[in-house]
């Protein structure tokens, strides 16, 4: 049957009893399926981890460049590792270190958080920051938005003042008639008065 239908007889479940084969065109069953899988690769978030080595004695200057790199990467979605590198006497001030990196976590502040504490590991003391996640941003409803039209139905929390009622013109009332007086009903076709006929003498 695979043949007359130039088609692929492929075996989908081999272990089964009785083996299940499909009948299908077996390149475009694996193109279609390379696509999906490059589909997926795209909508995947690849986070890596940024380093960014300090001093202790860094200059101001030096700092705000490695800050400005920081909140460069933090806003891309990269982590941040922070590396404060102490070299021979420095080593008896961890304090200094400390002050400085958490001078770095106040002006990152908005655009990372500290997902890692500082620690000293060696003559290196590291920090990792992650970067802050930002909430949906609430679109405006317009007058034209579908939820805010006034055909909707009032419920509990809408106040009264919503309820639009409708226009007056658009509500016909019965108003009753007057009775008509006998000298206001106009007279019928047929019984019209006889016109007053005036004989001249010429």
């Amino acid at each position: 049957m695979a043949r007359q239908l130039d088609l692929d007889l492929v075996e989908v479940a081999p272990l089964a009893n009785p083996p299940v084969c499909r009948i299908m065109d077996y390149g475009k069953f694996r193109y279609e399926e390379s696509q999906k899988a490059k589909e997926s690769r795209k909508k995947t978030v690849h986070v890596s981890i940024k380093e960014v080595k300090l001093r202790p004695k860094i200059g101001k200057g030096d700092l705000d460049t490695k800050i400005r790199h920081m909140q460069e990467f933090l806003s891309d979605g990269h982590k941040v590792k922070v590396t404060l590198q102490f070299r021979g006497r420095e080593m008896a001030h961890p304090e200094l270190g400390s002050r400085l990196l958490d001078s770095v976590i106040t002006q990152v502040d908005g655009l990372g958080k500290v997902e890692t504490q500082a620690r000293l590991e060696g003559r290196n003391m590291t920090m990792v920051l992650a970067p802050e996640k930002k909430a949906p941003v609430k679109k405006e409803r317009t007058s034209g938005d579908p939820k805010t039209d006034e055909s909707a139905p009032a419920t509990e929390n809408t106040p009264a003042a919503a309820v639009v009622a409708p226009a007056p013109e658009a509500v016909a009332e019965e108003v009753p008639a007057a009775p008509l007086s006998p000298a206001d009903i106009p007279p019928a076709a047929d019984e019209v008065p006889p016109t007053a006929i005036v004989e001249s003498d010429t």
